[in-house]
């Protein structure tokens, strides 16, 4: 190798170990990057629908949108943490009939094998008067530890808040001059495969502009059955629960699960044979959003199999945390384009030709 061509890989090693580094804000930037372009499809659907100048379109979707959150705090916010709350009230309440019911069963498989009067009932050992009744330096550890962690979380809130307002900073700064900041990004890359790389971000823009309308539908779709399902079978606390199924929707494997756990708890208060229901509805639901709703509204977009979203659920929050979890499937959507119009079709398909040619 040549000197140049040295100093070209030592560059580009240094440019990964430093994208590295950044990983979380690199993280952060692409989250600022699929709001906008969620900003941008909602301004591209209005100018087709009503020919204006692209700021006009853009303020009138921001000032639609600010309504519609305006609208939902003051309707369905405050409710919705009153179920919330009530919910959060009642999962202490279930584990204890959950706990009850299996001291029960134990019960009676030790009274089948042993018989009554073998070993001590389960349940009176679970009633018996203990001392449990902690000390002073006991106290005084659990306050410590309680005021760490009070500290820890108020850390933790006002860091979630300072990222919160830098990705809505790039998400508006983004969807104000979307063109430019993509020819910057292009400029970035060798002269002779820039016509070549604007047409990947094109294909990367509409896989993800797809994407979002897509989730976007089906999460109203299950939050809509699932309040449904719930109202017919009695359950209380319907609109948390349903909001909740919608919001987990949003997160695929992982959030249909937690979203069953809530009402199952609060089925199970009423009757076992409820929990049972629900559990069966919420598969149900989630059968007909994979297989029926999810198809017929994403069509055109780039298609994930479940074994890959598993994979890159898992990936990317090892190496980003909690929000490489939210922003799995959007990266996942980038990545799979990435790699068939780059890798595949870019180096592999012509490596393949010159191969057969010689």
């Amino acid at each position: 190798m040549t000197l140049p061509q040295w100093l070209s890989l030592a560059a580009l090693i240094a440019a990964v170990s430093l994208i590295w580094s950044l990983r979380h804000v690199v993280l952060l930037l692409f989250a600022g990057i699929v709001i906008a372009m969620a900003l941008c499809t909602l301004v591209g659907i209005l100018r087709q629908r009503r020919p204006m100048p692209r700021a006009s379109a853009l303020l009138v979707c921001i000032g639609g949108l600010l309504t519609v959150v305006a609208m939902a705090s003051a309707v369905v916010v405050p409710p919705f943490i009153d179920q919330f709350t009530l919910l959060l009230q009642k999962l202490p309440e279930a584990a204890g009939v959950v706990l009850e019911m299996g001291l029960g069963s134990l019960d009676q498989i030790s009274d089948a094998v042993y018989g009554t009067d073998a070993v001590p009932n389960l349940k009176q050992i679970d009633s018996q008067d203990l001392n449990l009744i902690p000390d002073s330096s006991t106290l005084a550890s659990g306050l410590k530890t309680g005021l760490v962690g009070l500290l820890g979380l108020a850390g933790n809130l006002g860091n979630g808040a300072v990222r919160l307002l830098f990705i809505l900073a790039v998400a508006l700064m983004v969807s104000v001059q979307p063109l430019a900041y993509r020819e910057v990004s292009i400029q970035l890359i060798p002269s002779f495969y820039r016509r070549r790389a604007r047409k990947i971000l094109l294909q990367c823009g509409e896989a993800l502009s797809s994407w979002m309308v897509g989730v976007l539908i089906s999460s109203l779709a299950v939050s809509l059955l699932c309040g449904i399902a719930l109202s017919l079978l009695g359950v209380k606390l319907v609109l948390a629960n349903a909001l909740l199924a919608g919001l987990l929707n949003i997160i695929p494997n992982i959030g249909p699960t937690m979203s069953t756990v809530f009402p199952m708890a609060v089925a199970l208060l009423d009757a076992p044979w409820k929990a049972a229901a629900v559990l069966g509805a919420y598969v149900l639901i989630q059968n007909l959003e994979s297989y029926v709703i999810t198809p017929s509204v994403m069509h055109h977009q780039v298609k994930l199999l479940p074994g890959l979203t598993l994979a890159a659920q898992f990936l990317f929050t090892i190496i980003f945390g909690p929000l490489g979890l939210l922003m799995a499937l959007p990266l996942a959507v980038v990545l799979q384009v990435l790699i068939r119009e780059i890798l595949i079709h870019d180096v592999m398909d012509r490596w393949k030709v010159k191969r057969l040619s010689t």
